[in-house]
C-alpha cells in the first residue's frame, strides 16, 4: 500500500525499532525483509539494524538474525551496574549486557551500537565512569548516550511527585555529560550528534538520514514517514491499525509542512550534528530567516555557544549543553 511513497528511491537503511523488535523470530525478520525487497530496491550494502534488549539475545538467536539479513545491532544496555539496571526497571543484568556484545562479534556482526543512560541519581560520578570504562573495553563502533528523563505520567514521575525518589540536578547531569565527552574523545569516538558517538566513519546511516532530512517510510503503529514535503504519522492503536489495513486503508494522518515548519525542523535536527545548520539553506527555506535572527546569532556568538564555519552555524562544546535552548531561540513562530 505504501510501495510508491518513496517514489522509487533506493533504500540505504532498514531499521527495526520501536517497542522490542528483538522479540521477533529470525523467520519474522526474514519475511519482513523479503516483503520490503518485493516493493523497494535495497542497496547491496544497506545498513539493516535491529534494536535489541540484552535479555532477548542468545548466541544462537544472534546467528539466526545475521542469517536473516541483520548486519547491525543496536543494543539497549543502559548501564553495566546492576542496581541502576534495577532502578531503571531493566530485565537484564550487567553480565548479560557485555556477554551479548561478544556473541554478536563471534557471529560476524561487527557494526555494533550500544545505548547508555547517564544522569541516574548517585552520590558521585564513579558509577558513570565505570560504565564508560566498561563500554570502552567492548568492541563497539557506535554509542548513543542519553540523559535520564523523567516524564510526569510515568512510574518514575509519580514517584518523584510522591517524593519516593529524586531527580539528579542539572549540575550533576552536566558533569556526567562532560565526562562522557572527554571519555569518547580520548578513545577515538567522534561526537557527530549531541547524543551519538562513533568510531571513524561509523555513523548510523539511519539516524543521519533523519537529521539530514532525507525521505523515509515508517511502517507499523505510531510510525512516522517523511517525503520532503509532507509528514505522515500512523495511529498508535494496534487493533485499529490492523483493522484499517484489512479494510484497505492506511491509518495515518498527513500533514503538509509550511515553509516555517520546514525551516524549524531543519534547524532542530541539523544544529545538533557536526554538519551544523547551513544558513543559506535556512534562508532558502524561509526567506528573511537570517536577517530576522542575526541579532540572536550575534548574541550566541558572543556567549561562545555557537560559531559559524563557512556559512554553517555549529554548536561549541559549551553550546552542546544547552542545544534545545538554542534551538528554541532560533525557531520561527507560526
Amino acid at each position: 500500500m505504501q510501495g510508491d511513497y518513496l517514489q522509487g528511491e533506493r533504500i540505504a537503511s532498514v531499521y527495526f525499532g520501536g517497542g522490542t523488535p528483538s522479540m521477533l523470530s529470525s523467520a519474522d525478520i526474514s519475511d519482513i525483509l523479503q516483503k520490503v525487497r518485493g516493493h523497494h530496491s535495497i542497496n547491496t550494502d544497506a545498513e539493516i539494524t535491529l534494536e535489541a534488549n540484552p535479555d532477548d539475545l542468545s548466541r544462537e538467536k544472534i546467528i539466526e538474525f545475521k542469517d536473516a539479513g541483520i548486519n547491525r545491532l543496536s543494543i539497549g544496555i543502559q548501564s553495566f551496574y546492576d542496581p541502576h539496571l534495577t532502578y531503571m526497571n531493566r530485565a537484564h543484568n550487567a553480565t548479560e549486557a557485555s556477554q551479548c556484545v561478544g556473541w554478536a562479534v563471534d557471529a560476524g556482526i561487527n557494526n555494533l551500537s550500544i545505548d547508555l543512560i547517564y544522569g541516574v541519581p548517585a552520590d558521585d560520578h564513579e558509577i558513570w565512569k565505570r560504565d564508560l570504562d566498561m563500554a570502552m573495553s567492548l568492541p563497539v563502533t557506535h554509542i548513543s548516550a542519553y540523559c535520564l528523563t523523567i516524564e510526569p505520567d510515568t512510574a518514575f514521575g509519580r514517584w518523584v511527585a510522591q517524593e519516593k525518589m529524586s531527580e539528579a540536578d542539572e549540575e550533576f547531569t552536566a558533569g556526567q555529560f562532560e565526562i562522557l565527552l572527554d571519555t569518547m574523545s580520548a578513545h577515538g569516538f567522534e561526537q557527530y550528534e549531541i547524543s551519538s558517538f562513533c568510531k571513524e566513519g561509523q555513523y548510523s546511516r539511519h539516524n543521519s538520514a533523519y537529521w539530514q532530512q532525507k525521505k523515509y517510510l515508517g511502517i507499523g503503529p505510531s510510525a512516522h514517514s517523511f517525503n520532503g514535503e509532507t509528514r505522515q504519522f500512523n495511529i498508535t492503536s494496534n487493533p485499529k491499525y490492523i483493522k484499517s489495513l484489512e479494510q484497505g486503508k492506511i491509518p495515518s494522518t498527513v500533514e503538509v509542512l509550511s515553509a516555517i515548519q520546514v525551516a524549524n525542523e531543519y534547524l532542530l535536527t541539523s544544529i545538533r550534528t557536526i554538519w551544523g545548520s547551513d544558513l543559506p539553506q535556512l534562508e532558502a527555506a524561509y526567506p528573511g530567516w537570517k536577517a530576522h535572527f542575526m541579532p540572536t546569532i550575534e548574541d550566541l556568538l558572543e556567549r561562545n555557544l555557537v560559531f559559524i564555519d563557512q556559512g554553517v552555524l555549529k554548536l561549541t562544546q559549551h553550546g552542546k549543553l544547552v542545544a534545545d535552548e538554542i534551538s528554541l531561540q532560533l525557531f520561527m513562530d507560526e
